[in-house]
């Protein structure tokens, strides 16, 4: 694993992602509003379980593509770090605002659990952007790939869970407050472009051994 440094930035900017609200967020809220916070929990675990799909996939492509070439690995970095840049400067731009759904039909918690679950694994953008993110802060040599990989993924996992177990015992009280907080939205837009952009600009740095 990568410095106490490393980890202290992925940790911060880790944060920062995952409490500002986007989809798994907002399905959470919606849950919450809907059927309480015992479902919007089950949502939750149901989230990470397919954020550990992806992570798993990440860990051993990687794996696979550095013992094939360290170069392969450096194009796969810095294309996640491209990616992270224009994440970030679409962010900046969007002009949309935070809306929660309405109007969601109660489920059972195993349907809730399978829909988080399936919402999550099967979202390209979700894919993509584990595949950026966490190839960042991997060092090669400095221990195995696929355990760094994996430690990260699951790290980032644990903390969004946490975050998200939180959301759902607030969920009706958060739900109504973003609602009537709409200055909240460019506030957190500008937060979470800023952050993806020092993530793909911090590999324009030269890396600290």
């Amino acid at each position: 694993m990568a410095g106490g440094a490393n980890l202290a930035v992925f940790v911060a900017a880790s944060l920062v992602l995952i409490v500002t609200p986007g989809p798994d967020m907002l399905y959470v809220i919606a849950r919450g509003i809907a059927q309480g916070r015992t479902t919007a929990i089950v949502a939750s675990l149901g989230i990470s379980s397919g954020l550990l799909v992806h992570t798993t996939l990440a860990a051993f492509g990687l794996s696979v593509l550095l013992s094939q070439s360290v170069a392969a690995f450096l194009v796969v970095k810095y294309a996640g770090a491209a990616y992270l840049l224009y994440l970030g400067v679409r962010a900046l731009l969007s002009k949309g605002d935070l809306l929660l759904p309405h109007g969601m039909a109660s489920v059972r918690p195993g349907v809730a659990f399978r829909q988080g679950f399936l919402s999550n694994v099967l979202n390209p953008k979700a894919a993509l952007f584990v595949q950026a993110f966490l190839p960042q802060f991997v060092v090669p040599g400095r221990g195995d790939t696929v355990g760094q990989v994996l430690l990260l993924g699951l790290l980032l996992i644990a903390m969004g869970l946490a975050f998200h177990i939180l959301v759902a015992f607030g969920a009706g009280r958060l739900g109504g407050w973003l609602r009537r907080q709409p200055r909240v939205n460019a506030w957190l837009r500008w937060l979470t472009g800023g952050t993806f952009i020092g993530l793909g600009l911090r590999l324009a740095l030269p890396e600290r051994r």
